[in-house]
């Protein structure tokens, strides 16, 4: 019997970081990340006393860059603060955004079968002008400022959005690409140009390019690095209410499936 004031044991924070990563208000969104919901989880995992380290659990397939940076900050914020060790084991995934997460970590763990990288940004819409002279829809829009109207789906896309568009997506692509090269320095073992490029790989075939440290798991890796006595201390996003999940669920569920589909999963 352990008496719970003499209890020595190291322990060790597990924070699940599942799911597409989108900003919607009311916290987390059904099973995705943002930093409303996730920030006070962190907080409170990093807060834990005898905190010998923290273990990300990622399972995403990416999504918003702003909210994967915004959580991969704090997860530095908070790890710096502490000065206690951060490793991030992937799971299924850790693509695009997902992977900007895993990068906050000191490690990278990853299954062999994982999907691993996607450093690229995306950008996908619909043209639907066809579509509504087709139906005899006519458009009616009155804008102060040129540019306010910015890739209307009810209108053909002109050279110069296409153009402006390229530059954001590129200037996006730089923040990625200047994040993943200052986590892990040195370690990168292939030319930006076969890194960087949106192409993901499995954990095996990432851990030459050093994207990853080692093949493995959450559970073998909290055994290697703190002991067999450590204790594990699970974190989660607390998961909005019911009614809340009904009604966001059918347009949330098809985002994140989309996502997944990117990348095969």
């Amino acid at each position: 019997m352990r008496i719970p004031f003499l209890d020595r044991r190291p322990r060790v924070a597990l924070v699940r970081l599942s799911g597409l990563i989108a900003a919607r208000g009311g916290g987390a969104s059904p099973g995705g990340l943002n930093i409303e919901g996730i920030g006070p989880v962190l907080e409170r995992a990093f807060a834990l006393k005898r905190l010998a380290g923290v273990v990300l659990v990622v399972n995403s397939p990416g999504g918003s860059p702003v909210q994967s940076s915004l959580i991969a900050g704090r997860i530095r914020q908070l790890a710096e603060e502490k000065k206690v060790p951060v490793l991030a084991c992937v799971e299924d995934a850790a693509a695009s955004g997902g992977y900007w997460l895993a990068c906050a970590a000191d490690e990278i763990v990853a299954d062999p079968s994982s999907i691993v990288g996607s450093i690229g940004v995306i950008s996908a819409g619909f043209g639907l002008e066809g579509l509504a002279e087709k139906l005899g829809v006519e458009r009616r829009l009155a804008t102060a400022g040129g540019q306010k109207s910015f890739l209307d789906p009810f209108r053909p896309v002109e050279p110069w959005q296409q153009a402006r568009l390229q530059d954001l997506l590129s200037a996006l692509h730089e923040e990625f690409k200047g994040w993943v090269r200052g986590r892990r320095g040195g370690l990168l073992a292939a030319p930006d140009a076969e890194l960087f490029n949106g192409r993901f790989w499995t954990g095996r075939e990432a851990l030459p390019l050093g994207l990853v440290d080692r093949l493995g798991d959450a559970q073998s890796e909290i055994r290697r690095r703190f002991g067999e006595k450590a204790q594990v201390i699970p974190f989660g996003a607390p998961r909005p209410p019911w009614f809340l999940r009904l009604l966001r669920g059918g347009a949330a569920l098809a985002e994140e499936r989309s996502a997944w589909g990117r990348i095969g999963l």
